[in-house]
């Protein structure tokens, strides 16, 4: 997709249509984007993301947010058969590009185009925090998941240490709007992306979100400090 002259950015009111204009925006630099803002540890959280899930031969996987299809792939590459799903059409246009052999999707967080009881595991990486009511997104995967499945979601999260979540807060509000200038089609996005992550629950409020939404056993890990966090949980089997 060609820069945009008219950039594109959603606020926090996180409205679809914004949100899926600002990523259609981002999709032709999104993942040069992800690696310089993370100074390359997006490879090593989506690894952790792989071995937490331990996918397996067969194993029915919905990869929720899949942009580009980077989460996807590793997925695949295991075995599982995968549904990499995302609403911006821009991201999934670049993804079918580099990743021609996956079959991509789009579909709403709010909305998912996929039968009651349709996988083992459903993950969302980055992309919770975009949907405009995460708790009905939460219910909506809940109810795709089948009973006894895991949920798994990798998003930004709180440091731990507040030294370091200083020094966190300083790039958010610095670094990433300078990298964005330099590297990204739709600078303005990026602005959101920051403040989104500031506005974004902790590990505990999040885990709460996820419980009343009906997953059980919920419990996180924390990576990096707490800049990022998995958030595990799983769909209750019924009782006899």
């Amino acid at each position: 997709m060609p820069d945009s002259t008219s950039p594109t950015r959603a606020t926090l009111d996180k409205r679809r249509a914004d949100v899926a204009a600002m990523f259609d925006g981002v999709a032709q630099r999104y993942d040069l984007m992800n690696s310089l803002m993370t100074a390359g540890l997006v490879d090593k959280w989506r690894r952790d993301v792989v071995e937490a899930i331990d996918p397996q031969p067969g194993q029915r996987i919905l990869d929720l947010a899949a942009g580009t299809g980077s989460s996807s792939l590793p997925l695949a590459e295991a075995g599982a058969q995968v549904f990499p799903t995302d609403m911006s059409l821009g991201m999934l246009g670049v993804g079918k590009k580099k990743h021609p052999e996956m079959h991509f999707t789009a579909g709403d967080a709010l909305h998912l185009p996929y039968a009651d009881n349709s996988f083992d595991t459903v993950t969302i990486s980055y992309g919770l925090r975009n949907v405009e009511q995460t708790e009905d997104a939460l219910r909506e995967l809940l109810r795709v998941t089948r009973p006894g499945g895991q949920l798994l979601v990798c998003e930004f999260s709180t440091p731990t240490n507040p030294v370091f979540r200083t020094a966190y807060d300083g790039v958010l509000k610095g670094v990433i709007p300078l990298l964005s200038k330099g590297f990204s089609s739709n600078s303005p996005a990026y602005s959101y992306l920051a403040e989104s992550i500031k506005a974004w629950p902790a590990q505990r409020p999040l885990a709460d979100l996820i419980s009343t939404a009906g997953w059980t056993a919920v419990g996180w890990q924390n990576l990096t400090g707490g800049i990022v966090a998995l958030h595990r949980a799983w769909k209750p089997a019924p009782t006899l």
